[in-house]
């Protein structure tokens, strides 16, 4: 039996204002924002590649033309990425640390591939304290089952069809926003072709001198007589790898000695829903984080508490999922703990989505700053997109986050190269080295250089929005004529334009 996936959001009108975690200008920033009482995995990839972002499980998008700080969003091509000098360095530091037990002197303060907690939302967690949203929709009725069929038949669709997109279990939604139980399975579209990037599992490409040495060799092959001798070898297989560059793999992965004094393991635990091992490691988890803000962030004692590393950092609307062609651990949210020695000294939240590892956000014991572990964790996440793409090809992009131009700090994201920012207009991918140029004259531009193109993925027809309304679900069309509200249509058609056509007529908009 098939289980069907939706996406239940709730959008909040207008947009918020709040003091600028960069910048700090008190009610600078400018974001609009929605609850996410679930979302596939499909659509929230759909939602990022617009420009959105999630912190627990309040969903935002920065209003990029009024902001003070223009939030870009930004994707490494892992495929392709190769480590610099400065990332080498801090690859080798961490090798001498494990092999040797060397602790480097040198400056340990490298931004860390991790927002600050501001970057979210500032007051994240008065807000969500404040949207404390709990829809009672336990008590389904038949109407919705109803309304369901009725949808189905309108559109000529059985209900038996596997179409994640266009179907809606009734239970499935009640488990939603109920137990929180994952489905058991998610249907992806089919995902765009991998790009051009570098083949990982092919040997690299052979210079141009190297294949005229073989055609030579080929030639005076052709001209002996059969039988004769073969000629000596012009081209001879390489047998050492001197004057190839190591790869990001050759250094993760380095053996070490059999007296190393450290060990570091890196272990994928499932957030949300929490798997056993989240579970048993949670309270550690919790320690690490609570003194990373504290020593990092400089938060008073009590400000750090359970609640909020909850719902901050383990809540998550994702729904769970896996693919016959996907990564071996599915989709969804997981933290990467770094245990060294036994214990963990850093996490890494991300999410793992159908074309990109996102990354969420970073923290670490800063008993060992002097690791680097920003940037360790960073080239880790890469690392492991490429091991996920050998198994799940569309699955070839790291999502950073934001690129934040006008403040120097957030600049060290454009060091991962190559990436892309993504044009707040036209909402296609530009090459970051194209967008530099215009940053430095304007905090806000359209990236796209392309005068006559426009977003594609705008909401087209908004009566197609679909809307879940007193425990039923209806096209916005057929909804609006019953509310006859105006006001209340100013609001939907701005959540169309922001999370786009496709997101709209998949994603279940509620309204009380």
């Amino acid at each position: 039996m098939a289980s069907w996936a939706a996406s239940i959001v709730e959008y909040f009108e207008g947009e918020d204002a709040y003091r600028c975690g960069y910048c700090k200008s008190q009610a600078g920033s400018r974001s609009s924002g929605m609850w996410a009482h679930s979302l596939t995995v499909q659509d929230y990839q759909d939602l990022i590649d617009r420009g959105w972002r999630r912190s627990g499980k309040y969903v935002y998008k920065p209003v990029m033309n009024q902001t003070c700080c223009p939030q870009y969003t930004i994707r490494c091509q892992p495929l392709e990425f190769q480590p610099s000098k400065s990332h080498k360095k801090v690859l080798k530091k961490m090798l001498r640390f494990l092999a040797k037990g060397d602790i480097s002197k040198g400056n340990s303060k490298d931004e860390p591939m991790e927002p600050i907690t501001e970057d979210a939302v500032a007051g994240d967690f008065a807000l969500i304290n404040k949207l404390d949203i709990q829809c009672d929709l336990k008590a389904l009725t038949d109407d919705l089952q109803a309304s369901l069929q009725n949808e189905e038949k309108r559109k000529g669709r059985s209900c038996k069809k596997e179409d994640s997109k266009e179907l809606i279990h009734p239970q499935d939604i009640e488990e939603k926003l109920g137990s929180g139980e994952p489905s058991h399975s998610v249907k992806l579209p089919a995902g765009p072709k991998p790009g051009k990037g570098a083949d990982l599992s092919k040997p690299p490409c052979r210079k141009a001198k190297e294949i005229r040495k073989e055609r030579k060799r080929l030639k005076l092959m052709q001209q002996n007589p059969a039988g004769a001798p073969e000629p000596p070898s012009l081209f001879p297989p390489k047998t050492n790898k001197a004057n190839q560059p190591k790869s990001l793999e050759d250094f993760i992965f380095e053996s070490l000695p059999a007296d190393a004094p450290h060990k570091l393991e890196v272990r994928l635990v499932r957030s949300s829903p929490p798997s056993s091992q989240f579970k048993a490691t949670f309270q550690e988890s919790f320690q690490v984080y609570k003194r990373y803000q504290m020593v990092i962030h400089e938060d008073p004692p009590d400000k750090p508490t359970v609640s909020q590393f909850t719902r901050f950092l383990c809540n998550s609307p994702l729904e769970a999922g896996s693919l016959p062609d996907g990564p071996d651990c599915g989709y969804g949210s997981f933290h990467q703990q770094y245990w060294l020695d036994g214990k963990i000294i850093a996490v890494g939240v991300i999410d793992i989505l159908p074309y990109c590892v996102s990354s969420v956000y970073l923290y670490y014991d800063p008993d060992y700053s002097f690791l680097s572990l920003g940037v360790y964790s960073a080239l880790r996440e890469i690392a492991f997109t490429r091991q996920l793409h050998q198994k799940s090809a569309p699955l070839s992009y790291y999502y950073m986050g934001f690129y934040i131009h006008s403040c120097p700090k957030m600049r060290y994201k454009g060091g991962y190269r190559p990436s892309d920012l993504l044009c707040p207009e036209t909402y296609v991918w530009v090459p970051i080295e194209q967008c530099l140029p215009s940053l430095e004259n304007s905090k806000y531009c359209r990236l796209n250089q392309d005068p006559e193109a426009v977003d594609e993925g705008r909401s087209k027809e908004p009566d197609r929005l679909r809307v879940f309304h007193k425990k039923a679900v209806l096209p916005y069309g057929v909804y609006k004529k019953q509310r006859k509200d105006a006001g209340e249509e100013a609001t939907v058609l701005q959540y169309a334009s922001l999370v786009g056509q496709q997101c709209s007529e998949r994603m279940l908009l509620f309204r009380n």
